[in-house]
């Protein structure tokens, strides 16, 4: 973008939203130029747009003079998805975040992009109702966000992910143009659905100013347990067993030995010291006796498999106290090390045993400490490279294009729900044919013939 560029959208987008909600200091476009991933590159301009009608103009502005924009909600995602890569201007929606309808009869609720999704979370199940997509980082993650990574988390193996709970989206193309997907009916199959097209989209396609999302009803009835093993494959073998045995737990995550220990350490909660595995399951239902059942069949899969300790928590505050010791996990591997390398990879649950020895194999045989947790009961494992220091970086590269490799050869994929962003660009012809990258590449260009929106992601 040319000097004469910048001043131009900067004049215009100045007299649309005022000086305090487009921001061109070094401290504001600092603040919008990284994300969880802890890759930085500075924005030329910060926006805030309150409105779908603003974010048209902003958009009708930029696509006529070809300028970058790149969509932001907390910046929460770890794979560069809110970096903008290639300058020009963040569109910060952070303000745009209010619930508009809650609508118990109909099972639905429709917000702005930027609600936070525990808020919203929090105030649907005021009503007695629930919306399911859980990923760790709740708290501060927006709507908005989680719908363009399509977010899993915690309770995708019993409910699934972002996709199955979004009816419809407002989108604003690249051209400021607005569309409309999908409807407020539970069903659908009118032409072609343009809302599952969008979700996950990653913001390289349009802009979501309205999300309107299906809720079920709140369970009533739920209970944790947590399960140590003194085996790296006591954890995922009781994981898979629990499946097979057609119990579907609300969540069932997996910890190894390393993670246990940084838990501990950080002093969020005390899981058993000498674990070599752990797992935490969640179970949930409306009716006790029933969830009581589920739980003796855990029990007695997880002593099958070799279980050393079992601890049962149906208090809230307990429960609490695990799942908050689970979403610390991230965060408090960094007592291990100054720096990691955080993947997501997911394989078939079948073959997740065989999956985390090939990943211990891989580190063992590179010098490096690779950590492991995740979802078990979908085969979604966070794989973390611990690094000393920037020295080690290319071997950590190396080690993960390895675990990569390994994971599309096992049937699986390069990530579970962090979506590919900048990070995993390099890697995706390792997953994704040439024929389905031209395909993919053409769907881009029809939405944005420009390339404005998002530029230097998913493709490589």
């Amino acid at each position: 973008m040319t000097e004469r560029v910048l001043k131009e959208i900067h004049r215009i987008l100045l007299d649309l939203l005022g000086r305090e909600r487009c921001r061109e200091s070094f401290e504001d476009r600092f603040c919008a130029s990284y994300d969880g991933s802890r890759q930085s590159v500075i924005p030329d301009l910060l926006v805030e747009p309150a409105s779908r009608e603003e974010i048209s103009k902003i958009l009708e502005a930029c696509y006529a003079r070809s300028v970058p924009v790149t969509p932001r909600g907390a910046g929460s995602g770890l794979t560069g998805g809110a970096i903008p890569a290639h300058g020009g201007v963040v569109l910060d929606l952070s303000k745009m975040d209010r619930i508009l309808e809650l609508a118990p009869k109909d099972l639905l609720v429709v917000g702005q992009p930027g609600v936070i999704l525990a808020d919203l979370q929090r105030r649907v199940e005021e009503e007695g109702l629930f919306y399911p997509p859980d990923p760790a980082s709740s708290e501060f993650a927006t709507l908005g966000g989680t719908v363009a990574e399509c977010a899993g988390g915690l309770r995708g193996l019993k409910y699934g992910v972002t996709r199955d709970y979004i009816l419809g989206l407002e989108v604003v193309l690249a051209d400021g143009c607005v569309l409309r997907t999908g409807c407020r009916a539970l069903k659908s199959v009118t032409g072609y659905d343009l809302t599952r097209l969008f979700v996950g989209s990653e913001g390289t396609l349009g802009v979501f100013t309205e999300v309107t999302c299906k809720l079920v009803p709140l369970p009533s009835c739920i209970l944790t347990l947590l399960a140590s093993f003194p085996t790296v494959e006591g954890g995922t073998e009781a994981a898979s067993a629990i499946v097979a045995s057609r119990v579907l737990p609300r969540a069932l995550e997996y910890m190894d030995e390393q993670c246990v220990r940084c838990v501990n350490d950080f002093g969020e909660a005390s899981f058993p010291a000498a674990a070599k595995s752990c797992l935490l399951v969640e179970l949930d239902g409306f009716d006790e006796a029933s969830v009581e059942r589920d739980e003796e069949r855990v029990e007695r899969i997880c002593r099958q498999n070799g279980a050393v300790t079992l601890e049962t928590a149906s208090d809230p505050q307990k429960r609490d106290a695990l799942w908050t010791a689970r979403r610390a996990i991230s965060p408090a591997l960094y007592q291990m090390s100054p720096q990691k390398v955080n993947e997501d990879i997911c394989v078939p649950r079948s073959r997740m045993s065989e999956m985390i020895l090939e990943i211990q194999r891989i580190g063992s045989e590179m010098g490096l400490t690779i950590v492991n947790f995740g979802h078990a009961g979908d085969g979604n494992i966070h794989v973390n490279v611990m690094l000393g220091d920037e020295k080690e970086m290319e071997r950590a590269k190396e080690a993960v294009s390895r675990v990569f490799r390994r994971s599309v050869e096992m049937g699986g994929t390069l990530s579970g729900e962090h979506g590919i962003g900048i990070s995993k660009a390099p890697f995706l012809s390792m997953e994704v044919g040439r024929k389905e990258l031209d395909v993919m590449k053409r769907l881009k260009a029809l939405f944005d013939d420009r390339g404005i929106l998002n530029p230097g992601k998913i493709f490589p």
